[in-house]
């Protein structure tokens, strides 16, 4: 029996992940999936359903942002991390980190801000991990948002922070 295709023996390099994320995005197959689509360090799919009340709590915190911070928001962008091509659910950045990073997909570092909103198809072990790629990818901060209990949970280089560096009223992310 031949097999056409070679096995995997290592996660991908960067460039490769980066090539692999561009055909994905470029597929028509992929174009109408009512999801978020991110890939692991081995180049596997992975999709997640996004629902009504994740896509409200997302945008109310990407408002706030902008409001409190100016720069610029993101909704789902794919960012290069050491766990593959991961697309935090709101990102922020500032002029000169978008002037840095003319890519368009995916990111070659992370924004200074990237927050995930929690949902009932996460597994929060899942999101502490993505939340430590986003940092160690080069953001100032990652955001874990938990819209039901109104809780955030905030990490930047040391880990786990009580308290975010960034001139934003939290509390104010959810009501």
């Amino acid at each position: 029996m031949s097999v056409t295709a070679a096995a995997i023996e290592a996660p991908l390099a960067p460039d490769q992940l980066a090539r692999r994320w561009q055909a994905l995005c470029a597929d028509p197959t992929f174009e109408d999936v009512a999801g978020k689509i991110e890939l692991t360090e081995w180049g596997e799919i992975l999709m997640s359903p996004v629902g009504k009340s994740h896509g409200i709590a997302a945008m109310r915190v990407a408002e706030a942002l902008r409001k409190a911070l100016g720069g610029h928001t993101m909704a789902e962008v794919g960012v290069a991390t050491s766990i593959g091509v991961r697309a935090p659910d709101v990102a922020w950045c500032s002029e000169s980190y978008l002037s840095a990073h003319p890519e368009e997909m995916p990111l070659s570092s992370a924004p200074e801000l990237c927050v995930e909103i929690v949902s009932a198809s996460n597994a929060l072990p899942k999101l502490r991990e993505k939340a430590m790629a986003y940092v160690n990818a080069g953001a100032v901060e990652a955001w874990i948002v938990y819209p039901q209990s109104r809780q955030i949970e905030i990490y930047g280089r040391e880990g786990r922070k009580e308290a975010t560096s960034f001139a934003v009223d939290t509390a104010a992310l959810l009501v």
